[in-house]
């Protein structure tokens, strides 16, 4: 199919990859920076003869993405933090019923109402569960535009194979930049899996399907916990990563969403004042490329991550590198984004 690229903003690309994943139902309540995300959805849902609805809250928003979702339907909500926050008691749901949804995030400083400026502080929230309970979503994170597109459909796919809320970490820069992104003229053919679990009537089965998170037997519950662990493990082999200057660094910097961006040009800096930088990208934050990073880091010195926060994935690198090389973090928080001279300064730091 071919594909026109076009200069399109972040967040009409995410709505836009929605639609092409073969999203059947949106649900959302708006809030900066992802307004553009229902807005575009609100005139191509209809227009595809799918589902758009403006709920009266976060919380309606991923209700509604619970029924339709258990009625076999690829669902999805979109908000920005301290609108993901509301739906949490929702995710921990979804998840609990072992039910597919796509959620999207487009973070934004806190904590509280903070700003409507961009951070990456949400991460403990994405990929630690951040509803109550043992549970986990599987979490794409892109760094351009062309990404924001493509995820939604990979998302989609994912959510459906395992029976888990997937969940796409963008943030304000990447929701507001615009950027070339080939999207085709017409929406792709989407293969859709069965879904015989779906309470979608009973359709000639003796037995009726029900879509529950709640289990009363303690040992009921046990049981059906170590299975929602053992679909988690498995979630391990679609872990995605990208590399960038990595043969012969000696400095390796791991960051993932716009940091990644602001750190791939500040590798390049410090190669231009002779410290050999390179950059490992965590596509997935979960499962996190636990593996591909401790092989990437093999032969570097010193490992730094960059993270527009006070350091969460930070705890992730530490806890695949295991003490075998130091590993040191740079942060920033409440939306100021440091320049790739800025960074290169942390690099030469971390050198020394």
């Amino acid at each position: 199919m071919q594909a026109k690229r076009r200069l399109v903003k972040g967040n009409e690309a995410i709505a836009l990859g929605a639609v092409a994943g073969g999203c059947d139902a949106f649900f959302g309540y708006p809030i900066t920076p992802q307004n553009e995300v229902p807005e575009i959805l609100s005139q191509e849902m209809p227009r595809h003869g799918r589902v758009f609805l403006q709920a009266e809250s976060e919380v309606a928003s991923i209700n509604m993405v619970y029924g339709a979702a258990a009625a076999g339907m690829r669902a999805m909500s979109s908000s920005s933090s301290p609108g993901i926050s509301l739906m949490m008691e929702g995710m921990s749901y979804i998840a609990g019923a072992e039910l597919p949804c796509l959620v999207v995030n487009v973070m934004r400083g806190g904590p509280g109402l903070g700003s409507i400026t961009p951070s990456q502080a949400d991460y403990f929230q994405a990929c630690k569960g951040g509803g109550h309970g043992d549970y986990r979503c599987f979490v794409m994170a892109p760094w351009n535009v062309q990404e924001m597109y493509s995820f939604p459909g990979i998302a989609f796919e994912m959510a459906d194979r395992y029976r888990n809320p997937a969940m796409i970490l963008a943030d304000g820069v990447l929701g507001q930049m615009m950027e070339p992104a080939a999207i085709p003229d017409e929406l792709p053919v989407v293969t859709r899996p069965d879904k015989p679990w779906a309470t979608n009537g009973r359709n000639g089965r003796g037995q009726k399907n029900v879509a529950n998170s709640l289990v009363i037997d303690p040992y009921e519950l046990r049981d059906h916990n170590r299975k929602l662990q053992a679909k988690y493990a498995a979630m391990q082999a679609e872990c995605k990563w990208d590399t960038r200057l990595v043969e012969d660094a000696e400095i390796l910097v791991v960051a993932y969403g716009i940091a990644a961006r602001l750190a791939y040009s500040a590798c390049k800096l410090a190669r231009k004042r002779g410290i050999r930088a390179g950059l490992f990208r965590p596509i997935t934050l979960f499962p996190f490329p636990t593996q591909p990073l401790v092989e990437t880091a093999d032969g570097a010195k010193s490992v730094l991550a960059v993270e527009l926060s006070s350091g969460q994935m930070v705890e992730d690198v530490r806890l695949a590198i295991n003490g075998r090389l130091p590993v040191t973090l740079y942060g920033e928080m409440g939306g100021v984004i440091p320049s790739p001279s800025e960074v290169c300064d942390r690099i030469v730091e971390a050198a020394k």
